[in-house]
């Protein structure tokens, strides 16, 4: 039996692992210029980048805080998906959408607000990517078409923001009928002479893209942003052509006529507002 015992001393971390540590969460890298920016000067810049203007993702409840005055209550917040179809492909539908609800904090892809922007009254709909690709399944189409009906019943206008990868496959023909609900929801928008403005953000493309986001009064977008149906690849070997630079890009739409407008996400709320000043007299939409 040793007369001394060697107590266990916690490791100490080398000179590079100390270095990460301390620096980890401090930097973010530019996905334009790949340039590194500190972290709090790119969230106080909007979370774009200060030196080439690339427009990082941001998820939709910032969209909110951006866009509606500081007093808004959000809607709908505890409709969550069902599994109709029972989908299972590498794992379950009903455990993705667990693991996504514990990773976001959000129980679906939509967030929706309803409050003023510079004192038009407004409901606001933000899509959330990271919530399976911002996918439109039945909650995102149930969501989106009681903020139109809502936005009727009280005659206030529309501000969708989008950012998804298309149509949910886990729920298959379920998910694809959310397309023609809500277009038929907007149409009902339009009777009632109310403004809807479309904000496409990176990405917007399937379903979306071939549905609710281009059928605004106002169709406008980020710089930079990929809209689109089929991806580039899929296209190009479909037609066995290449494509032309920047397709499917914002200012690609924009020249083509497929935008009305390209604005930074700095001016957006400014461009909104003179919108619903345009589209409004005495603080109330008129018919169109």
């Amino acid at each position: 039996m040793p007369w001394f015992k060697k107590k266990d001393q916690p490791r100490r971390p080398d000179e590079n692992e100390e270095r990460t540590m301390r620096t980890e969460g401090v930097f973010v890298k530019c996905e334009g210029c790949e340039e590194m920016l500190f972290k709090r000067e790119l969230e106080e810049n909007l979370n774009v980048c200060p030196r080439c203007n690339h427009h990082l993702r941001i998820d939709g409840s910032e969209r909110l805080r951006l866009t509606l005055d500081d007093e808004w209550e959000e809607l709908d917040a505890g409709l969550v998906s069902t599994d109709p179809l029972n989908f299972v492909d590498s794992k379950s539908y009903r455990a993705r959408l667990r693991d996504m609800q514990e990773r976001t904090g959000n129980l679906d892809a939509l967030i929706t607000g309803r409050g003023k922007i510079e004192g038009h009254p407004a409901v606001v709909c933000a899509m959330e990517l990271s919530f399976v690709g911002g996918s439109l399944g039945s909650v995102v189409g149930e969501k989106i078409t009681r903020a139109i009906e809502l936005a009727i019943k009280s005659h206030s206008a529309l501000v969708i923001f989008s950012a998804s990868g298309g149509a949910r496959m886990q729920e298959g023909a379920i998910s694809l009928m959310q397309m023609a609900k809500i277009s038929a929801a907007l149409a009902r928008l339009d009777e009632a002479g109310l403004p809807f403005i479309s904000v496409l953000t990176d990405p917007t493309t399937g379903g979306v893209t071939a549905s609710f986001a281009m059928l605004g009064d106002l169709n406008i977008a980020e710089p930079g942003a990929q809209i689109g149906f089929a991806g580039p690849r899929v296209i190009e070997q479909t037609i066995k052509q290449k494509l032309p630079e920047g397709f499917q890009r914002a200012e690609f739409l924009l020249e083509h006529g497929m935008l009305d407008a390209v604005v930074d996400r700095k001016d957006l709320k400014t461009f909104i507002t003179h919108s619903l000043d345009f589209m409004s007299q005495n603080g109330k939409p008129q018919p169109k």
